[in-house]
């Protein structure tokens, strides 16, 4: 069945899902993506786009997400050193959620058809020198 599992890597500091705003556009209103999240979904859907299928994938899928966000500048060298070695997580906001969401709504109708096909997930956050967002979607039937 071709691809059974799909694997790419988006690099640079990952950006999550915004609050959705609302605007009043005449009388109608109009739910839009804060900017910097829709363009980094279309950045996401850019580097996809390169390790997608013909056709978006068919059936369950397990989707896994690595954040990697670079380390803040406040950090000494020790909590650095701890940072990349993985000892250091960053446990603090945006939510894990948020991240997910964003790449989820990116990946929809390019690597699958609707993101209901995900039955599976793992998520995780670390800092890195180098930020980045690693993602792995591999097909139930194949595992």
């Amino acid at each position: 069945m071709g691809h059974s599992m799909i694997e790419f890597t988006v690099y640079g500091e990952a950006v999550p899902q915004g609050r959705p705003r609302a605007a009043k556009v005449g009388n109608r209103v109009r739910v839009y993506d804060p900017s910097k999240s829709s363009n980094y979904k279309n950045y996401v859907r850019l580097a996809a786009a390169e390790n997608a299928p013909d056709k978006p994938l068919e059936g369950p899928l397990i989707l896994s997400v690595k954040v990697y966000r670079s380390i803040p500048k406040s950090f000494g060298k020790k909590k650095t050193f701890a940072a990349i070695a993985g000892e250091l997580r960053p446990a603090t906001k945006p939510d894990i959620d948020n991240y997910l969401k964003a790449i989820e709504d990116a990946l929809n109708d390019l690597i699958w058809r609707d993101d209901g096909q995900i039955v599976g997930v793992s998520a995780e956050k670390f800092y890195a020198e180098r930020p980045r967002v690693e993602i792995t979607v591999t097909r139930v039937s194949d595992i």
